[in-house]
C-alpha cells in the first residue's frame, strides 16, 4: 500500500510541486454559445492557467473567430491565449499571413497542428501543393517568422494514420526538433498508455514536456463517438460506468467528475505536473479538476 504521505495528491499546497494548467476552448457558433463561452473563460481565468487555447475548425474554417477570441481573452482577462493553427487547404503564404495577424494582435502562443481535412476527423490528408506539408514543416515556418511559444500534438495510442508507434514517436521528434516547446496529448483514458508513451519518447531522445490532455466526459455518447474517429480507446470499465445514464444527467455528471478526478489524481501521484484540460466551453468539471490538482482562484487562496 502506498503511503499517503508519499502521494503528491495528498500533499498540501506548500508541499506539492508547482503545477501548470491550461484549458482548451472552441470558437462558439451562436450568440447563446458565445455567452456560455465567455462565462466559462471568466470563471477559469482566476485559476491563472499558463494559457487558454482556442481551436481551429476543420480546414481552417474558424480562422477569423479564433483570432478574435484569443485577442479578446488576453485583453479582458490578462491570461495568455494560444491560437490553434493548421495547414490544411492553404498555401504557405496564406498560413504565414494568418500567423502575422496573430503577431500583430499580440498573440505569441500557437498550437501548431497538421489539421483535419474539411471532410472531418479520420479522412485522408492531402497537403496543399504550395502549402506546409505537415506539422513539423509548419513549426519550422513559425520559427522563421517569429519567437513563438509553440505546442504540438502527441498521440499516446498513435495517430490513426500512423502505421505504428515507432513512426508516431519519430513524427513527434521531428516536430520537437523543428522548434516546438512542448507536446499536448490527444485525450486518453488509460493512464498507462500515456506513461508508456512518455517512456518511449524519452528513450528516443525527446526531452520536451509531454502534457497530458484530459477530457472530462460531459457526454459519454459524444466522447465515445469522437474517440472512435480519432483512435482513442474506450476501456470496458469506463463504458460500464456510464451505461444506462443517457437520461440521468445528474448521475452522469457525478460519474464524469469521479472518473476525471481519478485520472488526474493517478497522474499527479506518478509525478505529472502539467495538465491540459479540454473544457468543451464548460467550466464546472474543469474547475473541479483544478481544485483536485490544488489550483485555486487567487482570491480563494488568500493571495
Amino acid at each position: 500500500m502506498l503511503d499517503d504521505n508519499l502521494r503528491a495528491s495528498r500533499q498540501t499546497a506548500d508541499q506539492r510541486p508547482d503545477l501548470q494548467i491550461s484549458f482548451e476552448f472552441f470558437p462558439p457558433k451562436t450568440d447563446v454559445m458565445e455567452e456560455k463561452f465567455w462565462d466559462s473563460v471568466h470563471k477559469l481565468a482566476p485559476l491563472k492557467p499558463r494559457f487558454v487555447s482556442v481551436t481551429y475548425g476543420a480546414g481552417g474554417s474558424t480562422r477569423e473567430r479564433t483570432l478574435r477570441m484569443v485577442s479578446r481573452i488576453k485583453a479582458e482577462t490578462g491570461v495568455d491565449a494560444a491560437a490553434h493553427l493548421t495547414c490544411v487547404g492553404a498555401t504557405r503564404d496564406e498560413v504565414d499571413a494568418v500567423v502575422r495577424d496573430f503577431q500583430q494582435a499580440g498573440v505569441n502562443r500557437i498550437v501548431a497542428l497538421r489539421g483535419d481535412p474539411p471532410e472531418g476527423v479520420g479522412q485522408p490528408f492531402t497537403p496543399h501543393p504550395e502549402g506546409y506539408q505537415n506539422a513539423a514543416d509548419l513549426v519550422g515556418g513559425l520559427r522563421r517568422i517569429g519567437d513563438f511559444d509553440i505546442s504540438v500534438a502527441a498521440y499516446p495510442e498513435k495517430h490513426p494514420q500512423s502505421p505504428d508507434m515507432a513512426f508516431e514517436i519519430d513524427n513527434l521528434k521531428r516536430k520537437i526538433d523543428a522548434g516546438a516547446n512542448r507536446a499536448i496529448t490527444q485525450m486518453f483514458f488509460t493512464n498507462s498508455d500515456y506513461l508508456r508513451y512518455v517512456e518511449r519518447a524519452r528513450a528516443a531522445g525527446i526531452t520536451a514536456p509531454i502534457v497530458p490532455g484530459i477530457q472530462p466526459i460531459h457526454s459519454f455518447k459524444q466522447i465515445a463517438s469522437f474517440a472512435a474517429r480519432c483512435g482513442t480507446s474506450i476501456p470496458a470499465w469506463l463504458a460500464e460506468r456510464f451505461d444506462g445514464l443517457d437520461d440521468e444527467p445528474e448521475t452522469h455528471a457525478l460519474v464524469a467528475s469521479a472518473v476525471a478526478a481519478e485520472q488526474v489524481t493517478e497522474l499527479l501521484d506518478e509525478g505529472v505536473t502539467e495538465f491540459h484540460i479540454y473544457t468543451h466551453n464548460r467550466s464546472p468539471l474543469a474547475l473541479a479538476l483544478a481544485r483536485i490538482l490544488g489550483r485555486r482562484p487567487e482570491a480563494d487562496a488568500g493571495l
